[in-house]
């Protein structure tokens, strides 16, 4: 089965970037890692995972999830691997570090593996299907996620100092992420200080108030790569917020470790 590749404009906090099952897998060397969290898991034969100077077998029903820019390669070891595999994405992407406890490996048994390939063949199902939106496929891989976190880490909507502070500006990010924001014009609208605020943004989500901003430009600078082939990098670069062309490329390479156009291609 081909890989399947979000088409949806990314509004959701969590959701799925590339998916697909019944893969016949080739060997995949990745000095760099790869830019997002990455789950594989074996459908049929078996793999090597070779990862952080280790190698591990990954058998019939075993996965593994990578977090972002971890060096690894994996390739078949019996004559024939099938994989299955999806990558996460969304505005809350940089909480999801903090959610995984900042673990860089998680590996899943044979017995949880079981269950996850249920919830992926579910969702491959589901992408062709019309009445399947993007708030399906965000549930769907925020269900999918709770196989690797505890419920408690993303329950932040029972958080007082969440609802109170954090969510405001979360709102106003999305609304105004192409305008001039800073963290001090985000912090002065709900009367604390940009320290505090900060404070509660690495408390809650894992990152600062700036790192939360400009992941969310990158991200929505990935969805105008993608469906408007033809616009300028400097005019992609403006619209979300970015005045400095060179700046907006250093940025995006920083945090996908890819150049925008290296992204456009590879997609």
């Amino acid at each position: 089965m081909p890989i399947k590749i979000r088409k949806t404009l990314l509004h959701e906090p969590i959701t799925f970037d590339t998916i697909g099952n019944h893969w016949d897998q080739v060997p995949i060397y990745r000095p760099n890692g790869y830019p997002l969290y990455h789950y594989l898991q074996t459908e049929k034969g078996v793999g090597k995972i070779e990862i952080q100077g280790k190698s591990y077998l990954l058998n019939e029903n075993e996965g593994i999830l990578i977090a972002p820019f971890i060096p690894h390669s994996y390739a078949k070891k019996t004559d024939e691997w099938f994989t299955m595999f999806i990558t996460f994405t969304g505005t809350m992407e940089s909480s999801l570090s903090q959610a995984l406890g900042n673990k860089q490996i998680i590996f899943i048994p044979k017995e949880q593996g079981i269950i996850i390939a249920k919830e992926l063949f579910d969702m491959i199902s589901q992408y062709e299907n019309p009445s399947a939106d993007a708030k399906y496929f965000s549930l769907a891989s925020y269900h999918l996620l709770m196989n690797f976190i505890d419920n408690s880490a993303f329950n932040l909507l029972n958080e007082p100092l969440y609802q109170k502070y954090v969510l405001p500006v979360i709102k106003e990010i999305e609304t105004s992420y192409a305008s001039e924001i800073t963290v001090q014009k985000l912090s002065q609208q709900v009367y604390v200080t940009p320290q505090y605020l900060s404070r509660l943004f690495s408390k809650f989500l894992g990152c600062s108030v700036y790192k939360y901003l400009t992941n969310y430009r990158i991200n929505k600078a990935k969805e105008l790569l993608l469906t408007h082939q033809r616009m300028e990098i400097q005019q992609i670069s403006q619209l979300v917020g970015f005045l400095d062309t060179s700046h907006f490329i250093a940025m995006f390479k920083k945090f996908t470790g890819i150049t925008p156009l290296d992204f456009r291609k590879l997609n």
